[in-house]
């Protein structure tokens, strides 16, 4: 393998993307930390097995467009390990694969402190990670990936975080997990709006290419409003601390991103758009996660 630079390897690894992995896990482990006292060594294993996990994802992707011709060097939003900093498609099949090694030997410890039934859990969201661009239909280019996606991490991740701290799935971890997973949706979406006119040309049939660009916009505003209104039900009508709707702070740049998106179409022009859109779904579980522990260590 010719020696890379790490700068290289940092873009591969698509670090501003990570926040939609290691979120939910504080989220989940916050949610309950008011029952039980933090285990340091399940809390870590899986907030690194979850971004090993995100990464192998996005290298899958990268390999798989790559394969597919969709990925060339004027592409857009790409992370471009291959087309632009030399990595072979073999060079990063084998990262992605070492990665999910890893994350598996995290998984068999989390499981054999816990529950080894977390081990089925492990294995269909590596194969979902997998699925999700590779295989003879990817969940990609299909109306399901940001269900899929949101389901996986944010359901999963949170759930599984909070579990392996109290060993039970509570109302409360099921509560926070319905807004992340619809903003962790939305980014995808985002995603797919910006992507739009190419991925109709590629055969996708995403949600956006099904209903096309301004009702795209329109299902992406309704997963914000659905979010928010998910969070105020959750603390309104359950025993959800009111200090998690910090995250409504996070209300201005919603409206930002939606306005972007439908005032401009050029894939070029929308990239702040989804940068607002990933930078919401951080910044609304950021919140959450500091209401947590002020709720916990400060009232």
């Amino acid at each position: 393998m010719r020696q890379k630079s790490k700068s290289a390897y940092w873009r591969m690894i698509r670090p501003h993307t990570l926040t939609a992995s290691f979120i939910p896990v504080l989220l989940g482990t916050f949610i309950v930390i008011d029952e039980t006292e933090l285990k340091w060594g399940l809390f870590l294993a899986m907030l690194v097995a979850s971004m090993l996990i995100q990464i192998a994802t996005n290298l899958f992707n990268e390999y798989y467009d790559y394969k597919r011709g969709l990925d060339h060097e004027g592409s857009i939003g790409i992370g471009g390990s291959i087309v632009r900093d030399g990595f072979t498609p073999k060079q990063v099949l084998t990262i992605a694969l070492g990665m999910y090694g890893v994350a598996a030997l995290l998984g068999l410890y989390i499981a054999g402190t816990t529950s080894w039934h977390l081990i089925w859990i492990g294995v269909l969201s590596m194969l979902v990670g997998y699925l999700y661009t590779g295989g003879p239909l990817p969940i990609a280019y299909t109306p399901f990936g940001e269900l899929v996606a949101g389901l996986f991490m944010g359901y999963v991740i949170i759930g599984i975080s909070g579990y392996i701290q109290i060993e039970q799935v509570t109302t409360e971890l099921l509560l926070v997990s319905f807004p992340m997973a619809l903003l962790i949706g939305a980014i995808l979406l985002a995603n797919n709006i910006r992507d739009l006119d190419n991925d109709k040309v590629n055969g996708r049939k995403t949600i956006a290419c099904l209903v096309g660009h301004r009702r795209a916009v329109l299902v992406l505003a309704g997963f914000f409003m659905i979010a928010l209104l998910g969070l105020i039900v959750a603390v309104v009508l359950y025993d959800v601390t009111p200090w998690v709707l910090l995250a409504l702070l996070t209300i201005p740049m919603m409206i930002q991103a939606v306005k972007q998106f439908w005032e401009k179409a050029e894939p070029a022009a929308l990239m702040p758009a989804m940068a607002m859109t990933a930078k919401v779904n951080t910044l609304f579980g950021a919140w959450m996660v500091v209401g947590l522990i002020v709720s916990k260590y400060m009232m």
